[in-house]
């Protein structure tokens, strides 16, 4: 059983995963190469929603230390990378920062220690990228001297029910004998644990599940659209066919969709499919439909402001939560930022609320902040309610609003329009 972890990779996903082994009582390092980072979480600053100070607190009790020295290394049973994985601006997968985290792993790598490559990337990229940058660095073999596998993270900010514990965690090695060694590290630390015939079942279960939903989000905002030039309240119609017991899932409409995983995943898929000449078209629509929803909503605030005989230059538009999803401060890929420059392009006063984000800027101009909830509203020509964080459900000034947008499904009443 493995005693000691390093992390590499201190952000949404490594971090949760370093508590969660020290709560299983597992010696833990975590590397980051931001030292910014590292100095805030010796300090009990925590920079990810999923974890606050008290966990902070917590965790170096345990005996958790951050580091950016790569030294770290030596001499852990487990190393697990959990670098971010972005694309390039021609859409092609960017493995620099797993290349790095390798290259640094491989001048420390002990024998029999297990690596394990937790990044969302594409199928093969543990075997023909990562294995070699490990064994020409450490002069060992993968599955003879070291083990190796993939796990793909299932992180979910923001989600109270679901966590890294009791979320069943997907596991892959290189050999069998490399699966059964990340089977037994990853069963100390999450309930249940599911292993794959091998590295690229692994690594192509996380873009199937991501792209699942892309799809499914991409047909239901394309429905919403639909929807509303029929005159047919589509919520409603959702709500009805949830009722069936069996062959249908629920998915709502939305102004795009943002964060790391759905709009990012795909893409690694539809990257591969090209490269043996092959095109994923129902990945290729889902990601135009997507595209285009924030410039439908500023279409339909337009309508909106229409009805109430105001034109959309000069008029305040509020946005109300510009995360990327509900209860969580996280903007990365948020759909509030496209919005906004159609916005802006149609000559709208733009400002936004949001309890979880104070700092919100667009093409390097900042969106104006207003904390209070009831200023905003009484100042507000129009809210656009893109995210129902928890503040805005239990708001009643907000539901006074003299004309809402919510596209969220959460709010009813003649002053609002729903998407």
């Amino acid at each position: 059983m493995a005693s000691s972890l390093t992390v590499i990779g201190l952000g949404y996903v490594g971090l949760p995963l370093a508590q969660e082994a020290c709560k299983s009582g597992l010696e833990v390092v975590g590397f980051d190469t931001d030292q910014s980072v590292v100095s805030g979480l010796a300090a009990g600053v925590s920079h990810i929603d999923d974890i606050d100070s008290s966990d902070l607190t917590e965790m170096v009790g345990s005996g958790f230390v951050a580091t950016t020295e790569p030294t770290c290394i030596r001499g852990s049973d487990v190393i697990v990378i959990c670098v971010p994985t972005p694309l390039d601006a021609d859409g092609s997968p960017d493995l620099s920062v797993v290349k790095a985290a390798a290259r640094n792993i491989s001048g420390h790598l002990q024998p029999g220690s297990l690596v394990v490559l937790e990044s969302t990337t594409y199928p093969g990229t543990t075997e023909d990228t990562v294995r070699p940058l490990l064994e020409e660095g450490s002069g060992l073999t993968a599955g003879v001297d070291f083990n190796l596998a993939y796990s793909p993270e299932r992180i979910d900010p923001g989600n109270r029910e679901w966590g890294l514990r009791n979320t069943p965690k997907i596991v892959g090695g290189l050999t069998p004998v490399c699966t059964k060694r990340a089977v037994q590290f990853y069963g100390q630390i999450v309930d249940t644990v599911v292993p794959t015939v091998g590295l690229r079942e692994a690594e192509f279960a996380k873009l199937l599940e991501n792209t699942y939903r892309h799809i499914n989000i991409a047909l239901i905002n394309e429905m919403a659209v639909f929807c509303h030039e029929l005159g047919i309240d589509l919520w409603g119609a959702i709500d009805a066919a949830a009722t069936k017991p069996f062959g249908f899932q629920a998915f709502r409409p939305g102004p795009g969709i943002g964060g790391h995983c759905i709009p990012i995943d795909p893409n690694y898929l539809s990257w591969v499919a090209r490269r043996v000449g092959y095109r994923l078209r129902f990945v290729e629509l889902a990601q135009e439909v997507s595209e285009r929803m924030p410039a439908y909503v500023a279409r339909r605030t337009q309508d909106a402001l229409n009805r109430l005989k105001k034109p959309m230059n000069g008029s305040h538009i509020v946005l109300a939560g510009v995360a990327y999803k509900a209860n969580v401060s996280d903007q990365r890929e948020t759909p509030a930022k496209p919005l906004v420059v159609h916005l802006r392009g149609m000559g709208a006063d733009v400002s936004y609320i949001d309890p979880h984000v104070d700092s919100f800027v667009v093409e390097g101009k900042e969106v104006p902040w207003i904390v209070d909830i009831g200023e905003a509203v009484r100042s507000a020509d129009l809210v656009v309610v893109l995210q129902a964080h928890d503040e805005f459900l239990d708001s009643t000034e907000l539901t006074a609003a003299r004309c809402i947008l919510d596209t969220s499904g959460k709010f009813s009443g003649d002053n609002v329009d729903r998407l």
